[in-house]
């Protein structure tokens, strides 16, 4: 057993799995809220493919789109991650070079193979969305004011592979700004460099305004003119608002313990991204139906096994990499 546990959790760390799973709650949402609205008709593979099909398609997509950023970011970084962190399962040689582009290049095919459960058009957002990803660990992460905006962009592009006309973009634009304010925090927490200047909060702020307004254009477009469709109850925002309130409060409360400056911005990164799944059930049940609610739950249950088994993960990893008898 631990001959096996040894054998997988390097490829389990190099991929974050227990994060990537979460990632599932956005595209299952727009799943779920898609099939449960008919007015929601730019994707019509949500409303005439079997649900077992397409759910299973969204995992695969955001689980590969996600292991794919993962695994290319250890690989990019390999000869950093030696001085830096060593304790990477690459920069520590218990996943070889080769084997890392392996991962990488069977992420990919994951994430394109999933997405074809929703059409071409889901297969070149895809793509595009591995190019930003290319971009963003090459290039772009090195420059705050830049990279901060490019990450929220992906994972709002990534809701979208479901439905690339979805009508109602608020769930996105809030994925979006939380993506976006979770790894601003985790910067400026983790003392990152370089380090968050004016110049880059500025940056940031400017930017998040333009994809916002891109946003509320295209909605607008989409629903005559208003950016919230009329056949959303606007009282599901009672339901949104207390969720986003509960993880600044969660955030701060954390923040306030005492810790390595790494570690705290891992923490920040890794319950910000075990919360998305949360936001998505809240729309959900602020949709009021029974069928709505039904699949609420379903974002609930995917959060809570994340949490699971990132807890249970963790243990596995001391497990297999520093046994028992042997922990000093």
């Amino acid at each position: 057993m631990r001959t096996l546990l040894s054998s997988v959790s390097p490829v389990l760390r190099l991929t974050r799995v227990t994060s990537g799973f979460a990632a599932i709650g956005n595209v299952w949402f727009v799943v779920l809220w898609s099939r449960a609205n008919g007015e929601e008709m730019g994707g019509v593979s949500a409303h005439h493919e079997p649900l077992w099909l397409l759910l299973l398609g969204g995992a695969a997509a955001a689980v590969g789109l996600y292991a794919f950023g993962a695994a290319l970011n250890d690989l990019v970084d390999l000869r950093r991650d030696k001085v830096l962190k060593p304790e990477r399962p690459m920069a520590a040689g218990r996943i070889s070079p080769a084997l890392g582009i392996a991962i990488v290049a069977a992420s990919l095919a994951a994430a394109l193979l999933g997405s074809t459960a929703f059409g071409t058009s889901a297969v070149i957002l895809t793509l595009g969305l591995t190019i930003v990803v290319l971009v963003y660990t090459l290039a772009a992460r090195f420059v705050p004011g830049v990279g901060l905006v490019v990450l929220g962009l992906v994972y709002a592009g990534h809701m979208l592979v479901p439905n690339i006309g979805l009508r109602f973009l608020w769930p996105v634009w809030l994925v979006m700004t939380h993506a976006l304010c979770v790894a601003a925090v985790a910067h400026v927490v983790g003392k990152k460099v370089p380090a968050l200047s004016r110049r880059a909060v500025i940056a940031v702020g400017a930017g998040w305004l333009f994809w916002t307004a891109v946003l509320a254009w295209w909605a607008a477009r989409r629903n005559n003119g208003s950016v919230w469709p009329d056949w959303v109850d606007p009282g599901s925002v009672g339901w949104v608002a207390p969720v986003a309130a509960a993880f600044g409060l969660f955030v701060w409360s954390r923040l306030r313990r005492p810790g390595v400056p790494a570690r705290q911005a891992e923490r920040v990164i890794r319950y910000g991204t075990l919360w998305m799944p949360l936001y998505g059930a809240a729309w959900l049940f602020g949709e009021g139906s029974t069928h709505a609610a039904s699949s609420a739950w379903l974002l609930v249950g995917v959060a809570g096994v994340s949490l699971v088994g990132m807890t249970v993960l963790r243990e596995l990893y001391g497990l297999a990499e520093q046994p028992i008898g042997y922990r000093r």
